[in-house]
């Protein structure tokens, strides 16, 4: 127009196009002259849609239909490269050329299943979880009613166990599911209850906010026990499946190869939008799940049991064995994903629940965890023990007196470390003074040293070391460039990821916003 300043800038029409569209639009730069008098405005409302588009085309490319979360227990970051590198043509070899790998990535600490599980699927740490082992100690807690004839009764403090022992029957592998009367009890709205893992469990998880939004859920481990993954609402998974490991020889990667089966079908039947029977049906499917997962035992016995090689810490024949077949199954559920037309549409998961400890056999060494109570010298009422040792006193007041116990046999127990009073709540652990579940003392071993008795593995999990906690995390799918991190992230930042993967919202998830826990770089 004569007399007024012509500018171009680039415009689209706002109010009949989606937020791609518009990307699209300013991708293809058409410019138009526009009077200088609107031009503030207009420009204004450009930036704010090109701020939407850069959120918009990343959220489109890292948006998926389907994300298949597993563990291989026992996994650490290292052993991947180590095996890649033996099997360049391996189905984890292929995934990783799409894939985002995390190479500094620590699971929970203290290192067991159990917090290893929470944390994947809540996002945060024991001190929000409250979930510190399979079998702890809680001073809010009463023993079960099968072993007390009684409800609540007498001064809390009790022995929390979450194994196969709170199975109807755990010599079978269909065990019955949970015993209610197995169970450790508490308080919960006033009224003593028998609680479940998911009810020990203080903060949602990733299933309950994909059930919560309409989609379905399904999950596979190695006790009834893990229903812990359900959350505290109980209802975040339309299926559970969850055969009895303790009915096979813990001890023989054979076997424990044959138990992994039964978690690999049930992957592939989900895939298929079956169930397979004896799950613990909730909300029966209706297709694929939209989150769907489990895990992988054989590599953790096989280095329980057989290890790594001494000096060149390779592989040893048994642990590869149970490389190999976990890599085989795997392929079996990418193939299965082509087959049904999804796995374009399917983010992979890998984030171990724990690593083994120690590596380097040279390392290992046993001391019996039933000397740890007279040694600590003062009264306690429960100790867990297996490559750390955490300990409940009976008088929190004789905390000084049993660490300078300790301190004077740290040659005899082998201890490197002895975490008590604000280190615990400076590290992250918690305050044991208004945490019912926090322990008073955290002994840490020196490296490989496991307290216990027996005569069947070399290496365990659980404790605070690298060996412990450094372990294979990637994702992987089909529309992603390899990209290699190292700096440190922690298994519990999957949980978020997984939520925005899937087009939900991070910080649904408590353990999110308590933590302030962030998304994996990439994502």
């Amino acid at each position: 127009m004569e007399g007024e300043m012509i500018r171009y800038i680039y415009i689209v029409v706002l109010s009949s196009m989606s937020v791609r569209g518009i990307c699209s639009s300013l991708t293809r730069k058409k410019r138009i002259p526009v009077a200088h008098n609107i031009m503030l405005l207009q420009t204004l409302a450009l930036i704010a849609v090109w701020s939407r588009c850069t959120v918009a085309d990343a959220d489109n490319d890292k948006t998926y239909k389907h994300v298949a979360a597993f563990s291989i227990d026992g996994l650490h970051g290292s052993d991947v490269q180590k095996y890649v590198a033996l099997r360049p043509a391996s189905v984890i070899a292929t995934l990783l050329k799409t894939a985002y790998e995390y190479t500094d990535c620590l699971t929970s600490a203290p290192s067991d299943s159990f917090p290893g599980v929470a944390a994947f699927v809540s996002g945060a740490s024991p001190r929000t979880t409250g979930i510190w082992y399979d079998d702890t100690y809680d001073r809010t807690f009463w023993p079960p009613f099968s072993s007390t004839n009684t409800n609540c009764a007498g001064p809390p403090g009790a022995e929390v166990v979450y194994d196969e022992t709170i199975d109807f029957d755990s010599t079978k592998l269909w065990s019955g599911g949970i015993n209610p009367l197995n169970l450790p009890q508490s308080m919960i709205g006033g009224k003593c209850v028998n609680t479940y893992p998911h009810q020990r469990l203080r903060v949602n998880t990733i299933y309950e906010v994909v059930e919560a939004s309409g989609k379905q859920t399904a999950y596979t481990d190695k006790h009834p026990a893990y229903d812990m993954v359900r959350g505290p609402s109980g209802k975040g998974l339309s299926v559970g499946y969850f055969p009895e490991i303790q009915t096979f020889d813990t001890a023989n990667v054979s076997q424990i190869i044959g138990y992994d089966t039964l978690h690999v079908n049930a992957f592939l039947s989900w895939i298929n939008g079956s169930t397979p029977v004896n799950s613990e049906i909730q909300n029966a499917l209706t297709g694929i799940p939209t989150l769907f997962g489990g895990n992988f035992q054989a590599v953790s016995v096989a280095q329980k049991t057989y290890g790594y090689v001494a000096g060149s810490l390779a592989f040893t024949p048994q642990l590869l064995g149970a490389l190999d077949f976990v890599d085989a199954s795997l392929g079996k559920v990418v193939a299965a994903l082509k087959a049904k037309g999804i796995y374009d549409h399917t983010l992979i998961t890998i984030a171990s629940k724990h690593g083994q400890a120690a590596i380097d056999p040279a390392k290992y060494g046993k001391i019996s965890q039933k000397i740890l109570a007279a040694d600590i010298g003062v009264p306690t009422s429960h100790i867990t023990a297996d490559d750390i040792a955490l300990v409940f006193l009976a008088d929190h007041r004789d905390v000084n007196t049993a660490v300078n116990n300790l301190n004077h046999l740290r040659d005899v127990l082998k201890i490197e470390d002895i975490i008590f009073g604000e280190r615990l709540t400076d590290l992250g652990f918690g305050n044991p003074k208004t945490d019912p579940a926090v322990p008073d003392i955290i002994i840490r071993p020196e490296l490989g040293i496991i307290y216990t008795t027996s005569t069947t593995k070399i290496a365990e999990h659980g404790g605070l070391s690298d060996d412990d906690r450094r372990v294979a995390c990637f994702v992987s799918g089909s529309n992603l460039e390899k990209k290699v991190f190292s700096h440190q992230v922690y298994t519990r930042n999957f949980a978020p990821t997984i939520l925005r993967a899937l087009g939900l919202d991070p910080r649904a998830l408590k353990g999110v916003v308590a933590e302030d826990t962030r998304i994996l770089d990439g994502f």
